[in-house]
């Protein structure tokens, strides 16, 4: 060890802005980094810190990598072979890390001597060297054991969209296609739980596994598996399917005695926020609000998270999620109908304030259920259309 290194390396340690400056090279200069979920930059900024503390005191040192160093580094690759990012960018990476690192160091030129500088290249070339070899080997070793495991590979994947752990929309299209399933661009993804609670008591996981594998084949056409993937949270089922899958929800969950939500108005790259949404959603619903005809909707999970004080869009979008068409100014007239059998309690009553013929407001109505999916005379319904016109109207007012 001599001095200088050491100095130098303290001093580079309790810079933050080191850490910075890799990460945002590699998010700069290497593709599938730049196209990562924001929520995996704490992970790759602990990943950054502890390599180069590791490097700066073999440097230090005049050390080398060792077999814990290794073990670790076989962990990174083994993970991000399950998460889908390509092998090539994960050694990009690091070799533009090491760049970053190098110069950062050579920043400190005058304190070190050509020696020092000399044993640092040495330790940059023959690190990448080693991490290359040692990381490829755990990354493939991974992969075939993935791919080997088909079931539990898909269950992953699903798993990983869920939390959000994806890089960019190639590496997650090859991650798929490696595991024989098309991702659908248009989905639906499906949370659900037994209606009856107790029917989990002693074998939550089990019930749920079996449950969400029959909810699945029911989903996907007799089991084929072409687009559809199933994992468990718990107690519950979650299921990614085809956006058409959506209109057999109901009856399947029917026959199951569950109940669910479905999220349908999320892009691919929001699966972790459709989840939260679905889950959510069944966490604060009322009792009144599961109905065995329906289950409930992207509506439903936006209006149940403003109230529950998080709402995922703005107030005047959950408004045009819930009433569709009846904010355009050509359906006004529906729109007023819903407002006053609202108000007044009654069609009959609604029609008086209105001037209307009673059939003309019960016609309306039908009109406002057909365009909404709502039925104004369900109490659960009813509130969310309440909700829903009260932001519109107060929006006008306004």
């Amino acid at each position: 060890m001599t001095n200088k290194r050491e100095h130098v390396r303290q001093e580079l340690l309790a810079d933050p802005r080191l850490v910075e400056a890799i990460v945002d090279a590699v998010h700069e200069q290497v593709p599938a980094y730049t196209a990562l979920d924001g929520s995996r930059f704490p992970e790759v900024r602990a990943i950054a810190a502890w390599a180069t503390d590791r490097l700066l005191d073999h440097w230090a040192a005049d050390g080398a990598i060792g077999p814990a160093d290794l073990r670790r580094f076989r962990g990174i690759a083994a993970a991000r072979a399950a998460d889908g990012r390509p092998l090539q960018a994960v050694l990009r990476a690091y070799r533009v890390a090491a760049a970053v690192l190098a110069d950062e160091v050579a920043a400190r030129a005058p304190q070190l001597s050509a020696e020092d500088a000399f044993a640092l290249a040495q330790l940059l070339l023959t690190a990448m060297d080693t991490i290359s070899e040692e990381m490829t080997t755990a990354y493939a070793a991974t992969s075939e054991r993935l791919s080997g495991d088909r079931d539990r590979s898909l269950q992953l994947l699903l798993d990983d969209l869920i939390a959000g752990r994806h890089a960019s929309p190639a590496a997650l299209g090859a991650r798929a296609a490696r595991l024989g399933v098309q991702l659908p661009e248009r989905y639906s993804l499906l949370v659900a739980e037994p209606a009856d609670a107790t029917a989990l008591d002693g074998a939550s996981s089990d019930i749920s596994l079996t449950t969400s594998t029959a909810l699945l084949a029911a989903l996907d056409g007799g089991g084929a598996r072409g687009t559809a993937l199933a994992t468990t949270h718990g107690s519950r089922a979650v299921l990614l399917a085809p956006a058409v899958a959506a209109d057999s929800v109901p009856e399947i969950l029917r026959r199951h005695a569950w109940r669910g939500c479905v999220i349908s108005g999320e892009s691919l790259d929001r699966v972790a926020v459709a989840h939260r949404l679905a889950a959510g959603a069944l966490d604060t619903a009322p009792p009144h609000a599961h109905h065995p005809e329906r289950v409930l909707t992207d509506a439903d999970a936006h209006v149940l998270a403003l109230l529950a004080g998080h709402p995922a869009v703005s107030p005047d979008q959950i408004g045009r999620i819930v009433l569709g068409p009846l904010v355009d100014g050509a359906q006004r007239h529906l729109l007023e109908a819903l407002t006053a059998y609202i108000d007044t309690g009654s069609a009959n009553a609604a029609a008086r304030a209105l001037h209307l013929h009673p059939q003309s407001v019960r016609y309306r109505l039908r009109r406002v259920r057909d365009i909404t999916s709502r039925d104004p005379r369900d109490p659960w319904q009813r509130l969310t259309l309440d909700i829903a016109r009260t932001i519109v109207l107060g929006g006008r007012a306004g």
